[in-house]
């Protein structure tokens, strides 16, 4: 298995309910998320990531979407994230991330939903919490550490 990719795009949202934008660097608090983004809080699913192969199969169907439309704040390179177990960590530079879950139910469709008639964050699109923050940059490698290597919780 791929132990590494990248950030390729940041994205949030200061809203809830508004599309997230890309920005240049995000700061990841612990235990709390990404500084800015509306969905920061002190629960399960702090920053949520989406593969970007995943996102260029669904451009290939004829999609125009740009980052941030599926609600994702990291768009990673390099890995099948729903394949990943739960619990397994992504460092990325001084911050780590571990895997809390693996979809999400999509209540009220989103836009592209109702434009294209799918949306792959419910499917594809993964969630975790911030267990030591850091500031990160597309382009920096996120390095993932499996579950057997991970160390266990006391």
């Amino acid at each position: 298995m791929n132990k590494q990719g990248k950030i390729i795009a940041i994205c949030i949202s200061e809203q809830k309910g508004t599309q997230k934008h890309e920005v240049e660097k995000a700061n990841l608090i612990e235990d709390w998320g990404i500084e800015h983004d509306a969905h920061a809080g002190k629960w399960h699913r702090q920053v949520s990531l989406l593969a970007l192969e995943k996102i260029e199969e669904f451009r290939e169907r004829g999609a125009q979407v740009d980052f941030g439309a599926f609600g994702e704040n990291l768009i990673v390179e390099g890995f099948d994230l729903r394949t990943l177990p739960l619990g397994t960590r992504f460092r990325i530079g001084d911050a780590l991330l571990e895997l809390t879950q693996i979809g999400k139910k999509c209540h009220s469709h989103c836009e592209i939903y109702k434009v294209v008639g799918d949306c792959i964050m419910p499917r594809e699109g993964v969630f975790t919490k911030v267990l030591k923050g850091g500031t990160v940059c597309p382009g920096d490698t996120v390095e993932l550490i499996e579950l057997e290597e991970a160390p266990q919780q006391i």
